[in-house]
């Protein structure tokens, strides 16, 4: 993921107030639940809202210029563009799935090992589906085989 796009990512993220957890109180308990489903609806919105703004400027900025220099520029400013908005296609699509998890009582624990992922790495990745062991794991196996 690039820079930019963390960025963007955490940009929403800050835009809502951390979950106070109170003790002995229940995973995954209803005000969680509503809690992750209002970031992720919130995230989702707003990937959309980004999607509509490329459409219309590629729209309103789409030029036949006569100079090849010209074309070529806003023919690779497109093009990032468009892959940026693949990218975020493909994370509303995860955050539909995430949101079906959630529906199906299934979000917040480890796909791996089944153990808690825990509301603040739930905050920092709404999406996670692996318990920060598990992924570290999963990515120490990934550079060894060098994928």
């Amino acid at each position: 993921m690039s820079a930019q796009k963390k960025a963007d990512q955490g940009n929403l993220l800050r835009s809502f107030t951390p979950y106070q957890e109170k003790d002995g109180e229940e995973y995954m308990n209803d005000k969680q639940v509503e809690h992750f489903t209002n970031i992720l609806r919130q995230w989702k919105q707003e990937l959309m809202e980004e999607v509509d703004r490329t459409v219309n400027h590629m729209q309103d900025e789409a030029a036949n210029f006569p100079d090849p220099a010209d074309r070529a520029s806003q023919e690779e400013e497109f093009s990032l563009e468009l892959r940026a908005r693949d990218r975020e296609r493909k994370l509303i699509r995860k955050i539909d799935k995430t949101l079906t998890r959630i529906e199906e009582e299934d979000y917040g624990f480890c796909d791996s090992c089944g153990v808690e992922i825990g509301v603040r790495r739930l905050e920092a990745r709404p999406t996670a589906t692996l318990c920060i062991d598990c992924k570290t794991l999963a990515e120490i196996k990934e550079k060894q085989l060098g994928h």
